[in-house]
């Protein structure tokens, strides 16, 4: 076996990711560029061969941050990543060639993001994150009867607020964003710019869509879809405080969801949670259920496994100072911050 570090997505890398059962459309070469062509960060792709085919393939795109340190990860700003191998000897491989990379560069760690557990790797693992995923009936008064009196009552009186749905591509990033950027503020969170989602869509154009929800003529409730094959993902969905009081937001979910099963969707992915937080709830009311993620690390001898969450209390401060600070700052200098952070 032969491994092989790049800059660039090798040839045969994509043939490898369409046809592996494991892989997400993240895994893809123009997805996992995405962090350098939005933020400048390095990318590598880490291949393993078996005389000239392909029989493995690791992403890895660097980051660094005065508050946590310097590291690879297999993938930043998204939920999936990771290795995909033909075996686990040769998933131990790829992992090994990637902790040679980060102490070559004396990095502080290596995260990778998998579904399953990876025993073959020998590496620290966290588990307090969970994908939240319901299983689509095959018709959507079908997924009516599922959801229940209250839950169905909530998305009727969203509807009475005569609220336009518009479904699209790249054009609608604006009023997306319109929504998006001070709900991160109002989380603590420092938000992507806008040409983040400019260079995710034109990365995942094949198999990404946008929705905006209108209420009188403002957009006030905004997804993004990701198609997986046959599950449907939404790593990003924000509503209005004001859409929130109108149950705007339960209107836009129901319409996600009958948009996926029309799709020939078979399962619904809410996006990762934290177990028992108010997102999980949230999601857990329409009948998902969690999914275990397992995040696996390389870490040199003796370090503790980073918490680049609200669990660290450098993080928890950060965000505390974020929420107090004007949008139009928070704005100005988010875009600058969140690159560095996964």
């Amino acid at each position: 076996m032969r491994i092989e570090a790049a800059a660039s997505a090798p040839a045969g890398w994509d043939e490898y990711v369409a046809r592996h059962p494991e892989a997400t459309a993240y895994h893809r070469s123009q997805a996992v560029m995405i962090g350098q062509n939005a933020f400048g960060l390095t990318t590598l792709f880490i291949t393993a061969y078996e005389n000239s085919t392909i029989v493995g393939v690791l992403p890895l795109v660097a980051q660094s941050s005065r508050l946590f340190g310097r590291f690879l990860v297999s993938l930043p700003f998204v939920t999936y990543g990771g290795i995909l191998a033909d075996d686990g000897v040769i998933a131990a491989a790829l992992a090994a060639r990637a902790a040679e990379a980060a102490k070559a560069r004396h990095y502080d760690h290596v995260e990778l993001r998998h579904t399953r557990p990876m025993p073959e790797l020998a590496l620290a693992e966290r588990l307090d994150k969970v994908s939240m995923i319901l299983t689509l009936p095959s018709a959507s008064d079908a997924l009516a009867r599922q959801l229940g009196a209250k839950l169905r009552s909530q998305i009727r009186r969203g509807e009475r607020e005569n609220l336009e749905m518009i479904w699209g591509g790249k054009a609608l990033i604006p009023d997306f964003y319109q929504v998006f950027a001070p709900a991160m503020h109002a989380l603590g969170t420092p938000v992507y710019p806008r040409r983040f989602f400019e260079v995710a869509y034109d990365a995942l154009s094949s198999v990404a869509e946008l929705l905006v929800v209108k209420m009188k003529g403002r957009a006030h409730a905004v997804a993004f879809l990701v198609n997986h094959g046959t599950t449907m993902e939404v790593p990003w969905a924000v509503a209005s405080p004001e859409a929130k009081n109108h149950s705007v937001n339960m209107r836009m979910y129901w319409e996600l969801l009958t948009h996926s099963i029309e799709a020939g969707a078979k399962a619904f992915d809410f996006g990762r949670s934290t177990q028992d937080s108010g997102t999980y709830r949230f999601k857990a009311q329409w009948g998902a259920t969690p999914h275990q993620l397992h995040w696996h690390y390389w870490l040199p001898t003796g370090a503790p496994v980073p918490k680049l969450n609200a669990s660290n209390p450098k993080y928890a401060r950060a965000a505390a100072a974020w929420r107090r600070m004007p949008l139009w700052c928070a704005n100005l200098i988010g875009p600058h911050l969140i690159k560095n952070l996964p």
